[in-house]
Formats: C-alpha cells, sequence, structure tokens
C-alpha cells in the first residue's frame, strides 16, 4: 500500500492534474493501446495461421510492411488529435487576443487552460495590471498637469491683453502679442490635453451619451465657425442627409472632434475656397473636406498620431487635433477614414457612427477604405 501511494504520488509530480501531459496520455493511451492489440492479432494471424509454404518471403514482407504502415498512419492521426485537443485552451486564447482593441488592458482568461500554461498567463496577467496602472497614471496626469497649468495661462493671457490694451513703444507691443499668442497656444493645448484625458476609454465617457440627430446638432455647432471662415476668406457649406441622423454622443466630446476638423482645414488647407461638412444616414457619419493642397500618402497614417507634425507643415499647431478625433471617435465606437491627394482633389476626413446604440464598442477597421457615401 505504501508502494502504491509512493508510486501514486510519482506519477502526480510527473503528470499533474490539469497538465497538458496528463491530457495526451489519458487521450492518447486507449488508442495507443488498441494499436498494440492490432499489431499482435496481425502478426499471430501472420505467423500462427498461415504456412510459409503458402507465402514466398517476398509477399510476407510486404504484407507486414504495409500493415505496420497503416498502424503507423492510425498512430499519427491519433496523435495529432490528440495534441490539437490539448492545445483547444490555446487557440481559445489566441482568438481572444485577436479580438482585443489596443487599449484593452483587462486580465486574461485562465479557465481550462493546462497547468504548464496556466503559470505563464498569471504572470502575463499581472504584467497586464502594472502597465494598465502605468498608463492610467500617466493619463491622470496629464490631465491633472493640464488643469493646473490653465489658471496661470488664463491669468497671464488677463495681463498681456491689458498691456496691450494701454499705449506701448512699438518693439514692447511686438514682445507682448508674441507672448499672447505663445500662451494662447499653450492655453489650447492645455484644453486639448484635458479632452484627451476626457476621451480615455477607463473613465467610461459613454455613460454621458445622449441620443442626439446628427444633422441638427452639427448645424448648430458649425454655425459657430461661419464668422472665423469667412475671415479667412473660406465659405463653410453644410450638406444635412435627407432624414434625421440618430447616433449616441458625448455632446462636449464632439464638439472638440468637430472643431479640430474645422480648425484642422483652416490651418493647413492652403489656397482652398471651401470647407464642405456632410452628414450621411447610411451609415451614420460625419465628414468634413476642404480643397486644399491635401497630405501626402505617406504621412496619411501618421497625422493621427499624437504630436506629430509633418514637415513644412504652417507653424501653430500642437499635433493633437487628429490624434483627438481618433480618440473621440475610438470612444464613440466609430472608425475613421482619410483620402486626399491623388484619390482626392484635397482632404476629406470622414467618422463613422456605430448608430443609436448606447456604450456601443467597435473596433477600429484596419485599412477600411471609400469615402462617405453621397457626393458633397
Amino acid at each position: 500500500m505504501k508502494r502504491w501511494l509512493q508510486n501514486t504520488s510519482r506519477l502526480e509530480r510527473l503528470m499533474p492534474r490539469g497538465s497538458l501531459a496528463r491530457h495526451l496520455v489519458v487521450r492518447l493511451m486507449p488508442a495507443v493501446l488498441v494499436l498494440i492489440l492490432m499489431d499482435v492479432v496481425v502478426t499471430w494471424y501472420f505467423t500462427g495461421t498461415m504456412s510459409i509454404e503458402e507465402w514466398l518471403e517476398r509477399d510476407l514482407f510486404w504484407a507486414m510492411l504495409f500493415s505496420q504502415l497503416v498502424l503507423l498512419l492510425v498512430f499519427g492521426w491519433v496523435l495529432i488529435t490528440g495534441i490539437r485537443s490539448g492545445l483547444d485552451s490555446v487557440n481559445r486564447l489566441s482568438h481572444e487576443l485577436s479580438q482585443r482593441s489596443i487599449d484593452d488592458l483587462q486580465p486574461l482568461d485562465t479557465d481550462g487552460l493546462s497547468s504548464e500554461i496556466a503559470p505563464l498567463i498569471t504572470h502575463i496577467n499581472d504584467l497586464l495590471k502594472r502597465l494598465d496602472d502605468a498608463v492610467q497614471a500617466q493619463r491622470r496626469f496629464v490631465g491633472h498637469a493640464a488643469h493646473q497649468l490653465r489658471t496661470p495661462l488664463t491669468g497671464l493671457k488677463l495681463e498681456c491683453e491689458l498691456m496691450l490694451a494701454g499705449n506701448l513703444p512699438a518693439d514692447v507691443r511686438e514682445r507682448a502679442e508674441r507672448i499672447k499668442s505663445v500662451n494662447d497656444r499653450m492655453i489650447r493645448l492645455g484644453q486639448q490635453l484635458l479632452v484627451l484625458a476626457r476621451a480615455d476609454s477607463s473613465t467610461r465617457p459613454q455613460d454621458s451619451f445622449v441620443r442626439s440627430d446628427l444633422n441638427e446638432w452639427v448645424r448648430n455647432s458649425a454655425a459657430e465657425w461661419v464668422p472665423r471662415t469667412r475671415a479667412a476668406g473660406l465659405a463653410l457649406e453644410f450638406t444635412a442627409a435627407d432624414e434625421p441622423v440618430r447616433v449616441d454622443i458625448d455632446p462636449i466630446l464632439l464638439e472638440e472632434l468637430l472643431s479640430n476638423l474645422i480648425d484642422n482645414a483652416l490651418r493647413y488647407g492652403l489656397g482652398a475656397s471651401a470647407i464642405r461638412i456632410q452628414v450621411s444616414s447610411n451609415p451614420p457619419s460625419l465628414t468634413v473636406e476642404d480643397d486644399g493642397p491635401g497630405i501626402k500618402p505617406e504621412e496619411a497614417e501618421r497625422v493621427f498620431e499624437a504630436f506629430y507634425r509633418a514637415p513644412g507643415s504652417v507653424a501653430g499647431g500642437s499635433g493633437l487635433g487628429l490624434a483627438i478625433v481618433r480618440e473621440i471617435a475610438h470612444v464613440h465606437g466609430g472608425w475613421w477614414n482619410l483620402l486626399s491627394r491623388p484619390a482626392f482633389p484635397g482632404t476629406r476626413i470622414t467618422v463613422v457612427f456605430p448608430g443609436p446604440r448606447k456604450g456601443a464598442r467597435l473596433n477600429r477597421l484596419e485599412g477600411w477604405k471609400g469615402s462617405a457615401p453621397g457626393g458633397m
């Protein structure tokens, strides 16, 4: 009894419960025993029931070789199916990872994993948790820093405006205007960083979504940009869908999205004659386009990266405009598309929404091509 317990303990150490080795042994051992039995039966049949005079050595050799090949093929099939069944949990885990978005750092499910793989996934989950904590701490810091800087920057702007309102020597006025211009850029950058912090998916901005008609919302929001576009010598045109376009949105974030798209067209659409905005219903989408110089094909993807500025671009931008557009679209469960020369005479950016499904989260369709439905 004692020896049996020792052997059982050794077996548990060699093949612990839930291990891949134990699974393969359990799956393969019956098949191996059947194959051994078949081999014994075939051998007995040839050696015990048939006379050597009835068979030539060559016939006996080929018969034995054929039977062994059949047994080998059957054993290979059993081995492959056993290994594949043992790796089902790994394939499930691989599929789960492939379906995740880049911002999803939630722990991986360890249910059903073999004891050899489970410790690895546990360590990966620990790494994901620490990485998520670091990312959240960085985002909180950026948001808090931008918020704290806003008050002194606003005070500095007020002081500059008071100085410029008085009588100043020409050189002092020029310096004060440069200080005010830089200060305005810093205030704008702080506001954009706060928007990025608000658009962080971990803060659940979907909880503040309201169902709105995209036609009416864009008409009201775009109207505030008419004076600025006219001052720049451009026309601001709007084309609405034929029917109401119901989507779930965060009004503050979507206001920032539209503002960044229009501001981007104003800053970089040099030589353009108009900025056109279109709302389409199938699928629900918002398009902003201009007939300016466009974006080079090699820069079309990079312009959505934070703080990226194309070589030779005009001064005054922060490199956050389209990065904010990307994040806000992602929060709304949508995706985006950029068309420029030579496919489109200018620059067209389209944001597609998933429709009126509150809190919907859709992954970006990588490589999605095509423009918003309908012409401008």
